[in-house]
């Protein structure tokens, strides 16, 4: 797409050269859009034309460089504000605008308005179209939700099997190694999961990449009048993000939780963990505050309500 919008571009630029000579008027189409504002809206900043023609400050310095050596631009004019330095048109430029407004420009938009007359699309309106639609989301994020989609789909959640304890472990030492300090707590959890975790009516699970365990999560059954379970222990290998495998193994843990009755889930992370904090967000958590803690590393507590899910 973008090569054919360049080869466009550049037999438009190519046609506008010769129009110029056509017309003889001794103009460059890149200087174009600068010198139209300036015969708009009269002397302007560098910045003030970089912002209303989408260029670079760069950029438009060295167009009305260009200019002004070629006569049409003055910069460094005075303005009410001594600070600022601004651009207007010399009185060669104020000619030749006018000339190339009036006729130049007048027979240009009756060809225009040919080509429209004779094609199917509308350029100009779909042009509009494009710009609005990369604005609210661009090429780049649009292709990295198809790479995640479709990634995702090589991905199993599986229940917690033995030979998954190695993998339960250090996925989850790698990640708290990576920000905290172990804790008394995790080597519990880490190092006997079926007495700790499984043997008391919670589960964990493990997502798979190609057959590897690459994220685990454990349903954590708790002894508390508020809450039924506990979401902690979640993991994911570094070579597995980006591929949704924290959001399917937070959907399993929350289904899990409501096939067996859970009305309210409880949670504890940090907030220097960005994304998951938005990933809790995401699956319908909320902060809370007050409730005790075996953790020093955590500093935010969340909750789910069941039954408003």
């Amino acid at each position: 797409m973008g090569s054919r919008l360049r080869l466009l571009t550049a037999k438009v630029t190519e046609d506008a050269a010769r129009i110029y000579e056509l017309y003889d008027v001794d103009f460059s189409p890149k200087w174009f859009p600068v010198f139209f504002v300036l015969y708009d809206e009269g002397a302007k900043t560098i910045t003030e034309i970089a912002e209303q023609i989408g260029h670079s400050q760069p950029s438009v310095t060295k167009i009305v460089k260009e200019m002004a050596k070629a006569g049409l631009v003055k910069d460094n004019l005075k303005s009410n504000d001594k600070r600022r330095n601004v651009v207007g048109l010399t009185e060669k430029g104020a000619t030749v605008a006018e000339k190339m407004i009036k006729v130049q420009c007048a027979d240009i938009d009756i060809a225009i308005d040919g080509i429209i007359t004779e094609a199917t699309h509308n350029l100009w309106e779909a042009i509009e179209e494009w710009e609005f639609l990369l604005e609210q989301k661009s090429i780049f994020k649009r292709v990295k939700e198809q790479k995640k989609i479709r990634e995702s789909k090589n991905i199993k959640v599986i229940e917690y099997a033995p030979k998954y304890r190695s993998a339960f472990r250090s996925l989850n030492e790698e990640w708290i190694s990576s920000y905290f300090e172990m804790e008394e707590a995790d080597y519990k959890a880490l190092n006997n999961p079926e007495e700790y975790i499984l043997d008391k009516g919670g589960k964990i699970f493990v997502a798979l990449y190609n057959d590897e365990p690459l994220g685990v999560c454990a349903l954590i059954k708790i002894d508390d009048p508020e809450y039924d379970f506990e979401i902690a222990k979640m993991a994911v290998s570094p070579k597995a993000q980006g591929k949704n495998m924290g959001w399917l193994l937070g959907q399993t843990v929350i289904n899990s939780a409501k096939e067996n009755g859970a009305s309210k889930l409880y949670l504890e992370s940090n907030t220097i963990l960005k994304a998951a904090i938005n990933l809790y967000y995401k699956l319908g958590f909320q902060k809370i505050v007050g409730h005790p803690t075996p953790y020093k590393r955590c500093n935010i507590q969340m909750e789910l309500n069941l039954d408003n899910n």
